[in-house]
C-alpha cells in the first residue's frame, strides 16, 4: 500500500478526534475510535468534501452518524452518549477537512462544531448572542452526557449565533488552546 496524504489525514484527524472524545464514562482507544469512525463511513470524506451532506439536511445526516456511532460503539461494548459520538464526528470531521484546506467549502461551513465544557463555558461567561441561560444549561448538562435533543439545542444556539458565518467560527471562543 502507498502511504498518503489523504490515509495521513485519516489517521491524524482519528486520532486527534479519538483522544478529544474519550470520556471517563466512555473510555476508548484511538484504534477503537478510528475503527469507530470507518464503520460509519466518515475516513471517505477526508478528501471529498462535495460528499457531505447539503446544508438542510446536515442535522439529519449528524443524527443518523450518532445513531450508527452509538450501535458500533456497543458492539464492542462500549456505551456513547450523543453527546461523546457527536464529538468523535465533529473533531474528526474538523481535523480532516475545516483543518484540512477546506474551511470555505460550501458544505464545510455547516460542519457542527466539537462541543466541550471549555467552549460551554466561555460562552456562557460572554454571554455569547444573548443566551448565557442556554449556554449555562448545556454546559450543567455535560457535553458527554448529552441527549440528542440537548446537542441539537446547542448546535441551534450556534446557528443563531454566527448566522451566515461559518458554524466552526464559533471556536473563536474556545479557550482549550491556552
Amino acid at each position: 500500500m502507498t502511504y498518503t496524504i489523504t490515509e495521513h489525514k485519516h489517521r491524524f484527524s482519528a486520532w486527534a478526534a479519538s483522544r478529544a472524545s474519550s470520556v471517563k464514562e466512555a473510555r476508548f482507544t484511538v484504534k477503537q475510535g478510528k475503527q469507530l469512525i470507518e464503520s460509519i463511513g466518515l475516513d471517505t470524506l477526508v478528501d471529498n468534501p462535495d460528499k457531505l451532506p447539503a446544508r438542510v439536511d446536515i442535522d439529519k445526516q449528524h443524527r443518523l452518524w450518532r445513531e450508527q456511532l452509538i450501535a458500533e460503539a456497543s458492539k464492542i461494548g462500549l456505551t456513547f452518549t450523543h453527546g461523546v459520538a457527536a464529538k468523535l464526528i465533529n473533531m474528526y470531521l474538523k481535523s480532516a477537512l475545516v483543518c484540512g484546506g477546506y474551511d470555505s467549502h460550501v458544505k464545510v461551513v455547516d460542519l457542527h462544531p466539537p462541543i466541550d465544557a471549555v467552549l460551554l463555558n466561555a460562552l456562557c461567561r460572554s454571554n455569547i448572542g444573548g443566551l448565557k441561560f442556554r449556554w449555562k444549561e448545556a454546559e450543567l448538562a455535560r457535553w458527554s452526557k448529552f441527549s440528542s435533543d440537548q446537542y441539537e439545542q446547542v448546535i441551534q444556539s450556534i446557528r443563531e449565533v454566527m448566522g451566515s458565518r461559518a458554524l466552526w467560527e464559533i471556536e473563536e471562543f474556545w479557550k482549550g488552546h491556552q
